[in-house]
């Protein structure tokens, strides 16, 4: 197994998303439908 090594925590203070990445999300979740079909699940992105 892999072993991390991290020097310190290191913070971040502008941690706010940027306006496309925000635009994204949001055009992307508009866009997608899942339907319940006998148990199963399908996702359809709807463009």
């Amino acid at each position: 197994m892999a072993k991390l090594y991290i020097k310190g925590s290191q913070e971040v203070d502008n941690q706010n998303p940027r306006e496309e990445t925000v635009k994204f999300l949001l055009d992307y979740s508009k866009a997608l439908s899942v339907i319940d079909y006998k148990k199963m699940k399908f996702e359809a992105l709807l463009n």
